[in-house]
C-alpha cells in the first residue's frame, strides 16, 4: 500500500557563496523573484500540491526567513489602519500560508553536505516518505513539480528523482541518469546517477534538477553516509550518494518535470529568473519590454550603474 505523502523538507543552510556579496547579510532563499522570495515559491508549490508538514532546515544568520512567514498582527493592524487594505491582505496571506503548510524550522547538525539537512529533518518523520525541494529552485508549471513527482511516486512506491531534458553540452553541470526504461508519460526507471560528466560519457539526455521522493530507505544509507563520516572525518554527507547506494538493488524512478525550471543559485540563472518573471508580469512587462526595444534602438545610452 503506497503511503500518501504530507511532509516535505527544504533544506535553507547553504551560505548562497555563489551569490556572494549579495548574500553577506541577506539569505539566498530571501532574494525576490517577482514579488515573491524565492523560498516562498518553493512554499506555495508544496502547499498546492497537498503538502500539510513542511519542515525548513535553517542556520545561523537565518532568521529573516522565518520572519518572512511569522504572523504579524501589528503592522496588519497599521495597514489597515492607513487604508492599505491590499497591502494589509498580502501580510495575512503569507501568515495563513505558513499555517496551511504547518511549517516549522530545524536546525541543521551534522556533516557538510545536502545530506545532513534530510536526515535532521528524517528523524521526525518515522516511516513516511518525503518530498525534498531546493529552495533556490522556481517551477513554473500547470501541474506543481510536487504534485508530478506525488504521482510518479503513487504509481510506484519507490523513490522519485525530478528530471529535465538537457542539452549535451550542459552535462558537466548535473548530475544525470542511467535510464534502464522508459515507462512513458515521462517515467524513467534508473539505476543511478553520474555525476558532472564529460558530455562524451553522459548516460543519457536528462538532467536530476533537485527535486526528490525520499523513502525510509534512503534515509537508512543517509545514516550509513553519516556513520562512515564520523569514523573518517573526510568528504561530505551527499544526497545523491545514498541514492545511488539504494539504486543499485532497489527500485529508483526520474519524473520528466513539464514545465519551466528557473535556478537562482548562481548570478547569471537568477538574473535570467528575474527577469523572466518580471516579464510575465501584466504591470511590468509591458514595461521591460519597452526599455529592451529603447535600448536596441539606441545602444549609446548610458547603462552604468
Amino acid at each position: 500500500m503506497t503511503t500518501t505523502i504530507r511532509r516535505a523538507v527544504i533544506p535553507a543552510a547553504g551560505l548562497g557563496s555563489r551569490l556572494l556579496p549579495l548574500t553577506k547579510a541577506t539569505p539566498k532563499e530571501m532574494l525576490p523573484v517577482g514579488d515573491k522570495p524565492v523560498i516562498e515559491h518553493t512554499v506555495r508549490e508544496l502547499v498546492a500540491s497537498g503538502i500539510t508538514d513542511i519542515t525548513i532546515v535553517i542556520s545561523s544568520g537565518k532568521s529573516l526567513i522565518q520572519d518572512h512567514f511569522r504572523p504579524n498582527p501589528a503592522l496588519v493592524e497599521q495597514l489597515r489602519a492607513d487604508g492599505k487594505q491590499e497591502y494589509a491582505d498580502a501580510v495575512e496571506e503569507i501568515a495563513e500560508l505558513s499555517r496551511r503548510g504547518h511549517i516549522t524550522y530545524l536546525d541543521q547538525h551534522g556533516p557538510y553536505g545536502n545530506g545532513t539537512p534530510v536526515l535532521n529533518a528524517a528523524r521526525n518523520f518515522g516511516d513516511e516518505p518525503m518530498l525534498v525541494l531546493w529552495p533556490d529552485d522556481v517551477f513554473v508549471a500547470d501541474v506543481p513539480r510536487a504534485q508530478q513527482l506525488i504521482r510518479a511516486y503513487e504509481a510506484t512506491n519507490c523513490p522519485v528523482l525530478a528530471l529535465m531534458p538537457m542539452r549535451p553540452e550542459d552535462s558537466h553541470r548535473y548530475g544525470v541518469p542511467v535510464v534502464k526504461e522508459d515507462l512513458g508519460d515521462g517515467l524513467l526507471r534508473i539505476t543511478g546517477l553520474v555525476e558532472k560528466p564529460k558530455p562524451t560519457d553522459a548516460p543519457s539526455a536528462f538532467a536530476a534538477i533537485g527535486g526528490y521522493v525520499i523513502t525510509p530507505g534512503i534515509v537508512d544509507e543517509l545514516r550509513e553516509q553519516t556513520r562512515r563520516w564520523y569514523e573518517h572525518r573526510t568528504g561530505e554527507v551527499y544526497l545523491t550518494d545514498a541514492i545511488n547506494a539504494y539504486a543499485g538493488s532497489r527500485a529508483v524512478y526520474g519524473q520528466v518535470i513539464q514545465g519551466r525550471w528557473y535556478d537562482t543559485g548562481n548570478p547569471a540563472d537568477y538574473l535570467v529568473a528575474q527577469f523572466a518573471f518580471a516579464l510575465a508580469h501584466p504591470e511590468y512587462g509591458p514595461v521591460l519590454r519597452r526599455l529592451a526595444r529603447d535600448l536596441e534602438d539606441d545602444p549609446g545610452i548610458d547603462t552604468t550603474f
